[in-house]
């Protein structure tokens, strides 16, 4: 939080992207809408789809970017010198991310509202839910990007950041689960994120949800965030028992 108010530029990195995602994906959903001449509208589905999915991919790289620039700026062996114990340093990275994130969530609802007259609270109180879902199981990939980084060094930073977008085909973002292959569905209903996705395309065409999806979304990305961490964790002893943490002093990312 003290590296954004010294650098207003990382607001610049925070936004921009995903604010480049809603208006690509507005204005292709509303030409659909118009074109199609339905009264199915695309633009609370997809746009709806867009957002939800970013939130979740901001929650990741929010969660893993704390970390990184303490291995670019040389900075992680110091932690060592200091009382901070290696849950509160964890902890810390993903208050960043919950931080980052709902400044997210505010900019983007005011920007879809004024831009494409949609807005995230047409989903009414299952958006609380959903934005939960989405965060402990973006956290708990952030968690796991840091594992790898900790088990194979600063170069594999380059498998973290595809984490989300190898998932999305299987999270049915734009696209029921029902239209998945056997095999993929079966893995779907294996991630949180599906069941908020699924979650809200039925909100959009019948008002209504069943509570019980949403509890095992729930319970799943808790699941996600403690397998993560005794990842992370089992990372950790083994980076510390063979002295690769040595690394973060003699390599580049």
């Amino acid at each position: 939080m003290y590296l954004f108010r010294g650098s207003p530029t990382r607001y610049v990195q925070l936004f921009v992207w995903i604010t480049v995602d809603i208006v690509l994906w507005g204005f292709i959903t509303k030409y659909f809408t118009e074109s199609v001449g339905a009264e199915f509208s695309f633009v609370t589905t997809l746009l709806g789809a867009v957002i939800l999915w970013d939130i979740l991919s901001r929650a990741h790289q929010g969660t893993t970017m704390p970390f990184l620039e303490d291995v670019w700026s040389r900075n992680f062996l110091n932690i060592f010198a200091t009382p901070l114990k290696l849950p509160e340093y964890l902890l810390g990275f993903i208050m960043t991310s919950l931080f980052t994130t709902g400044l997210v969530v505010v900019a983007i609802s005011l920007f879809a509202a004024v831009v494409f007259d949609y807005s995230l609270f047409s989903l009414g109180i299952y958006l609380a839910p959903f934005l939960g879902i989405l965060f402990l199981f973006g956290a708990a990939l952030g968690i796991l990007g840091i594992g790898l980084v900790l088990r194979f060094g600063p170069p594999a930073e380059w498998f973290t950041w595809p984490l989300a977008a190898v998932l999305s085909p299987f999270a049915g973002v734009f696209y029921p689960i029902s239209t998945l292959p056997d095999w993929m569905q079966t893995v779907a209903y294996l991630l949180p994120p599906a069941y908020v996705f699924e979650g809200m395309r039925g909100v959009i065409l019948t008002g209504v949800i069943s509570g019980g999806s949403l509890v095992k979304g729930f319970v799943l990305a808790c699941v996600y965030v403690l397998l993560m961490y005794a990842l992370f964790t089992y990372m950790y002893r083994i980076a510390i028992r063979n002295g690769l943490i040595a690394r973060y002093s003699a390599e580049g990312p």
